[in-house]
């Protein structure tokens, strides 16, 4: 049977393409995922070319975005759904609309963080039916830019991905799991000099000095699921380049049971409430991670509560796929 839905994605574990095809799985809506990672094929050379020198382009950018024009010409789904800074060029949007298709875009990036500048996706961008943005910072900005609606829509979390999952085995004082941006860097080096054991998951962390020591390299879900689990506080840090209010793992930490330490921002009040106990810079940050090391039953209490505040709640990606796809419909 033909697709109901085109998702435009990447298909690993931990991507939000991969959640929401699994989300539309469990609500019986048939689905064509488009794999992102396609669209930067091709030769070494090629793509460093493309990618500092043409404004982040992807190599085969029209190639993926006519192969995505033709799924929709055989299929004639009901929607079709980007992720993040897909590779869509504005005419393979403006193609897929005449075909009567509902274009969204749950835009899970800042279009314009200058690591993320592309000027081939924001000539795109306006073309989308509904975007929904993660970000309340960014809603002004699309609004301005001509998309046609725009919504805040949350993070989420995966329930078959993001759930305790304890070893017995001692964990970390601190887990980390991100980029090494350079602004978190002395955040999680502060720690590090504050004497805690401090565990780091995610790209570029053995780069720094202040951090190389606790670098942990890549993980997968797995791994992550457990690491968390055992660790006694897991820090969240939004990414500022981002503008960020709340990142991915606001919704996956407590999901998987950890006593979160959390950046305060007006997002985190909403989303977490006082399930989670906050920090505004680097010496609190410190100062509460010390407390929480000494309360045991503290930490016990506040993961017990963020687990139940957010996996009680519409916090899935199921949830924001209906909202998406309601959304949508004509």
């Amino acid at each position: 049977m033909k697709p109901e839905l085109i998702l435009v994605g990447y298909p690993g574990e931990v991507h939000v393409g991969a959640h929401l095809r699994r989300a539309a799985e469990e609500l019986g809506v048939r689905t064509l995922l488009c794999d992102c990672g396609e669209a930067f094929a091709g030769a070494a050379v090629a793509r460093k070319i493309n990618w500092w020198l043409r404004g982040r382009r992807p190599t085969r950018l029209h190639e993926f975005s006519e192969q995505v024009v033709q799924a929709c010409r055989q299929a004639r789904p009901q929607w079709v759904l980007a992720t993040g800074m897909a590779p869509l060029t504005a005419a393979a949007l403006q193609a897929i609309g005449e075909l009567g298709v509902r274009r969204l875009d749950f835009l899970t990036d800042d279009p314009w963080n200058r690591a993320h500048h592309a000027p081939w996706f924001l000539e795109a961008l306006s073309h989308y039916d509904h975007v929904f943005s993660p970000r309340r910072s960014n809603v002004d900005d699309l609004q301005r830019h001509g998309c046609r609606a725009v919504s805040y829509l949350p993070f989420a979390y995966a329930p078959a991905i993001h759930f305790p999952e304890p070893n017995g085995a001692p964990g970390a004082d601190v887990i980390f799991a991100g980029g090494a941006d350079r602004d978190r860097v002395p955040y999680l080096g502060a720690l590090l000099a504050a004497g805690f054991n401090v565990a780091l998951y995610g790209g570029y962390w053995e780069r720094y000095r202040a951090t190389a020591a606790a670098a942990r390299g890549m993980a997968d879900a797995a791994t992550l699921r457990r690491e968390i689990s055992a660790a006694k506080v897991a820090l969240c840090l939004v990414r500022r380049a981002n503008r960020d209010g709340h990142v991915m793992r606001s919704f996956e930490v407590p999901a998987m049971g950890a006593c979160m330490l959390a950046e305060d921002t007006p997002e985190h009040r909403e989303i977490l409430g006082d399930t989670v106990v906050y920090f505004r810079d680097q010496a609190e940050m410190v100062t509460q991670t010390r407390w929480l090391l000494d309360h045991p039953a503290e930490r016990q209490r506040l993961a017990a509560a963020a687990q139940m505040r957010i996996t009680s709640g519409a916090n899935t990606y199921r949830d924001r796929l209906e909202t998406m796809l309601r959304a949508g419909t004509v």
